[in-house]
């Protein structure tokens, strides 16, 4: 069976075709364009996958909160304006009459990695994303867990400054005000206004710039802040960290070695992988998880 896989993101519309093994064929990149607004990315994401054919499901992975009834952005901060209530899952069934699953990007993401990535050996797991933001995925017992609304997993919403920064959100002192690549940036740019991202800011980082040093030492203590949290609440057998700039071996070196500083002795029984999949995580997740819904199932019958 063929899953048409779209990974709907705020920069790029990844897409492909999957089969149940994980193989993915006919690989294309197109730019979001999210700027312009929900309708025009709906829009777009439908023109890329009519230039497939020969596929029996549509499995869709978005940026956003997703219900997973209905297949509708419950909600979607200001990357994508007027995204929230978009009805993907009704607006691409409509449109090429196959089977539609929709999930959100990290969840899918997670779902990618357990079953095809670095989350293979792994039964109960927690992966997180490090990037605009910082994204959420539970894994109990190699499925989703999404809380009783779909919605479980928004780690980038802890509190962990009561009293801090304003977040999108409406709180202040998010996690990902702190822990986010967005913020080392912005901590950065105070310094020098030129980096503009982490390549930039780790080309700085390795001609010993000893005030960017500093900084991304006290991210990188943002970061375990939160891990140490989340490991206390859900006694995970592995972390999985995803995002381009951990890719660093110094920032995943750190990460390991203060986190199990912190955790108590009792909890230390974890596994901190780095995500594999990179940009196909998202598009595989999508498609096993269309492979499994009751939905395609039913249609198989």
């Amino acid at each position: 069976m063929k899953i048409l896989a779209l990974d709907i993101g705020g920069t790029a519309i990844k897409s492909a075709i999957a089969d149940e093994s994980g193989e993915i064929t006919e690989l294309q990149e197109n730019a979001t364009n999210a700027k312009n607004g929900g309708p025009y990315v709906m829009e777009r994401a439908m023109e890329i996958a009519a230039c497939y054919s020969d596929f029996d499901a549509i499995g869709i992975s978005t940026t956003g909160q997703v219900d997973p009834k209905t297949g509708s952005i419950t909600y979607a901060n200001e990357n994508v304006p007027n995204y929230t209530g978009t009805p993907v899952k009704q607006l691409f069934e409509e449109k090429f009459h196959r089977p539609v699953f929709v999930g959100n990007d990290v969840n899918c993401a997670a779902v990618g990695e357990t079953h095809y990535g670095a989350g293979r050996s792994f039964s109960d797991l927690l992966c997180l994303t490090y990037g605009t933001g910082v994204g959420g995925a539970i894994i109990i017992g190699r499925e989703i867990y999404g809380g009783s609304l779909g919605l479980a997993g928004e780690f980038g919403h802890i509190v962990t400054h009561p009293d801090g920064r304003q977040c999108a959100c409406g709180q202040h002192g998010c996690y990902e005000q702190y822990a986010s690549t967005t913020a080392l940036v912005r901590e950065c740019r105070k310094v020098d206004p030129a980096l503009i991202n982490g390549r930039l800011i780790f080309d700085e980082w390795h001609r010993g710039n000893a005030a960017i040093r500093m900084i991304v030492d006290d991210w990188i203590d943002e970061i375990v802040f939160g891990l140490v949290t989340l490991v206390h609440i859900f006694n995970p057998s592995a972390l999985i960290l995803g995002g381009g700039i951990l890719a660093e071996p110094y920032i995943e070196n750190e990460i390991n070695s203060r986190l199990f500083k912190r955790v108590m002795k009792s909890y230390a029984n974890f596994t901190v992988v780095r995500a594999q999949l990179k940009n196909t995580a998202g598009l595989l997740g999508a498609s096993w998880l269309t492979l499994h819904s009751g939905e395609l199932e039913q249609a198989k019958a």
